[in-house]
């Protein structure tokens, strides 16, 4: 373990981890508003386009647990320079590919990239800081966690309207050159000396589960959740996570030991983590369309509207550990769980076609404040649960819990969204000729008759509602469930007078 006692170096350790995080979480969203820009470009179906935007972080989700444990055993700070080279030659790939075959393959390699640097930035910062330190430097790492994909989409957007789609890469590039130059300079490398070979069924069987559930949680809303190809990656899944799970109950150095489960801290903080990117990710994805659809506005001001939010989050997060150190890591997680939630109901309650912005603003603002408090005491309950030579695992465990929360909230409340919208618009266009296509979608009634549009918007904004309520209801249910499972002040004293009872479910992984 190496912990560094220079503060500037601490400075420049965190802003070099900071720099290459950034890169890999833009890089999941910012893609997204070229969109039509690749379709355009390639002559591509909007399948191809999807598979292009979807890839990255299908392939980053898969390889983080495996890649994660590779840092801790081949070392920090190699795997960290190695991912940054890989990551930055596969966007200089993907801005100069001559196909979208080509541009799907710099994809993939980009999600590989990203995979062995985003758990080793978070792994650097827990062991190398100082106790004293830790909790607000992963406060630093959980704001850019948080709001660095709303901050890619904004600069993406400025990109794509200024330039084209090829400069998007650019951003992760110059990112990647700078966080390069920090780590030779300031990163120490730190690893876990083991015995034990590498779990490569542990690996094998978490990739099998991670892309089959993912896939699941990215295509059923568009393929159909009984299509053939949705079941089959279902049951893969499936079938991957109980492997996983039986192979490292009985295997002697297991990639993740799962009884650490039991451990309160490591299940409430996985839990609030999971819903908290959950209902993030859904709310963003139904808030482009009320912007563009509803209120009529560019991509761009639709991404500049999220900007408080993204802001007021990252600044929340940097405060959790502080209010934490008094209130307690519990309080401070239930609390933003429990704003989060009323940030929801706010938007249900006010939001209106002629509220416009400022109907559902103090909402986002509420929620953001909310989701920033949560994601710091829920990412330090994680990696506090895992030992410090097994802080790769526990950073790839926090990255993938985000990664699956994401894909599930997506497509969660983007189900409930359409479900609502067609519910509502049916009986809105009962009667008037020519409206079948705003029966498809909001987006589909922009060059409709003005009444055929109006129907349309309100009934989107119906389902709206019941999206919020949905994403509440989730918080409200995980809010009960930190409150009664994760660790107070007691039993967090308890289990550090008692570090040898702590640790021991860890060893097997050494």
């Amino acid at each position: 373990m190496t912990t560094i006692d220079d503060p500037r170096r601490r400075r420049a350790v965190l802003i070099g981890v900071c720099l290459a995080l950034m890169a890999v979480i833009a890089s999941v969203s910012g893609l997204n508003v070229a969109q039509p820009e690749l379709a355009v470009g390639f002559g591509a179906s909007q399948t191809t386009v999807l598979w292009i935007v979807n890839v990255y972080p299908i392939s980053l989700a898969a390889l983080l647990l495996p890649l994660g444990a590779a840092g801790d055993r081949w070392g920090r700070k190699p795997v960290l320079l190695g991912g940054l080279t890989l990551f930055g030659l596969a966007n200089l790939l993907a801005a100069l590919a001559p196909s979208a075959e080509i541009l799907l393959s710099a994809r993939l390699l980009s999600g590989v990239g990203g995979a062995m640097i985003m758990p080793v930035t978070l792994a650097v910062i827990t062991a190398t800081f100082p106790d004293e330190e830790r909790s607000r430097a992963i406060g630093v790492w959980t704001g850019v966690a948080g709001g660095g994909g709303i901050l890619g989409m904004f600069l993406s957007a400025v990109l794509v309207d200024v330039a084209s789609w090829r400069w998007l890469f650019a951003l992760p590039i110059a990112l990647v050159v700078a966080a390069v130059v920090v780590t030779l300079r300031s990163v120490p490398d730190s690893r876990e000396a083991s015995r034990h070979a590498f779990d490569v069924v542990g690996a094998l069987t978490s990739m099998v589960a991670t892309v089959g559930i993912v896939f699941v949680l990215h295509e059923g809303p568009e393929r159909g959740w009984t299509a053939p190809v949705t079941l089959l990656s279902l049951a893969a899944g499936v079938l991957g996570v109980l492997g996983f799970v039986g192979w490292e109950l009985r295997h002697p150095a297991p990639l993740l030991d799962v009884r650490l489960f039991r451990e309160r801290g490591l299940t409430s903080g996985s839990v609030a983590l999971l819903a908290v990117f959950g209902v993030q990710a859904g709310i963003f994805v139904v808030l482009f369309p009320y912007f563009q659809a509803v209120l009529g506005w560019s991509g761009f001001r639709a991404t500049l509207a999220l900007m408080p939010t993204a802001l007021l989050m990252m600044a929340a997060s940097g405060l959790a550990p502080r209010v934490a150190a008094r209130a307690g890591r519990r309080a401070v997680m239930a609390a933003g769980i429990a704003v989060g939630a009323a940030g929801l109901a706010l938007m249900a309650v006010f939001v209106s076609v002629d509220g416009g912005y400022l109907s559902i603003l103090p909402g986002m603002l509420t929620m953001g404040l909310g989701m920033g408090l949560t994601m710091t005491p829920a990412t330090e309950a994680i990696t506090g649960s895992l030992p410090r030579d097994r802080q790769g695992v526990a950073s790839a465990l926090n990255d993938v819990t985000r990664e699956l929360g994401t894909a599930l909230g997506v497509a969660l409340l983007g189900t409930v969204l359409t479900a609502g919208y067609r519910d509502a618009v049916d009986s809105r266009l009962a009667g008037i000729p020519g409206a079948d296509s705003a029966r498809q979608g909001v987006a589909n009634a922009l060059t409709a008759p003005p009444a055929v549009l109006r129907a349309a918007q309100e009934s989107f904004v119906d389902g709206w509602r019941q999206s919020m309520w949905a994403g509440a209801g989730v918080l409200v249910a995980v809010l009960v469930f930190v409150l009664s499972r994760a660790p107070g002040r007691e039993d967090r004293s308890r289990a550090i007078r008692s570090p040898a009872k702590r640790s021991r479910p860890s060893a097997r992984g050494r």
